[in-house]
């Protein structure tokens, strides 16, 4: 692991593969960026640099408690590229991590070459939304994070994968609670991305498990279809988490994305 200031915090993250083309993956919650890892050995030995970091109150980044909106989360990601001197990426995220994307493709977009929007959506939440997002942050600093992460294991990762599901089950039981908490509230708060995404000039992969319970297909439908000259790949028999679940097709979707860039 390699660290760096950025922005009042010290940043872990992985840093790989020595080529001028740069890959940024954001994580999702409540994991690490270990969850990248089948891409990262992937794409950084297939001609790209591959950077995954731990995002804010995450792994092994600071956690600062409170609220952490996904502007601060986009920021800390500008800041680790100006600390690295990389000014153009492809910037790929899942979950959470995809709204940090559409966030930075918000305020950022001239630090773009192209968009991986992986299992997320892009409208604004709901009051119901928002009001389970604060009670389940509540309940993180309350009872710690075993709960939670033994209810949604199998919502996350598709039951006939048990060794993709103990993975990401570790990665939620260790998460800190903190850290988590905060950004549950952040994304409480979040913008609706509908008219970011209209605006998305480079190219873009929109891809989503065929079984996701949380960010369903129809949500992947809805953000392809506002981006330019989006691709929509469904990856079938993929619950929440396709890049761990069938890393083998995830990672043919991102080779068709970064030809295009």
């Amino acid at each position: 692991m390699t660290t760096a200031s950025v922005n009042g915090i010290t940043i872990g993250y992985d840093d790989e593969g020595t080529s001028d083309d740069v890959l940024v993956l954001v994580h999702g919650h409540p994991f690490d960026r270990t969850m990248w890892r089948p891409q990262a050995e992937h794409f950084s030995t297939n001609g790209w640099r591959v950077i995954a970091a731990d995002l804010r109150g995450y792994g092994e980044t600071t956690v600062v408690p409170g609220i952490t909106p996904l502007d601060v989360f986009a920021a800390d990601i500008a800041g680790l590229l100006d600390h690295l001197g990389i000014e153009k990426v492809v910037l790929g995220g899942l979950s959470m991590g995809g709204q940090i994307v559409m966030e930075f493709a918000r305020t950022f977009p001239e630090r773009l070459r192209g968009l991986i929007l992986a299992d997320t959506f892009a409208q604004a939440e709901t009051e119901d939304g928002r009001r389970n997002r604060n009670d389940m942050a509540d309940r993180l600093l309350r009872e710690g994070m075993s709960g939670y992460a033994t209810e949604v294991k199998w919502k996350m990762v598709a039951p006939d994968n048990p060794e993709a599901g103990e993975f990401v089950a570790g990665l939620m039981h260790n998460a800190p609670p903190e850290g988590a908490a905060a950004a549950l509230r952040g994304r409480a708060e979040r913008p609706d991305y509908t008219e970011t995404l209209t605006g998305i000039t480079v190219p873009t992969l929109v891809i989503v498990g065929s079984d996701d319970e949380y960010t369903p297909v129809s949500a992947a439908e809805y953000m392809s279809e506002r981006v330019p000259g989006s691709t929509l790949v469904v990856v079938d028999g993929a619950a929440h988490m396709p890049n761990l679940e069938r890393p083998a097709l995830f990672n043919k979707a991102v080779e068709g994305l970064l030809a295009q860039t």
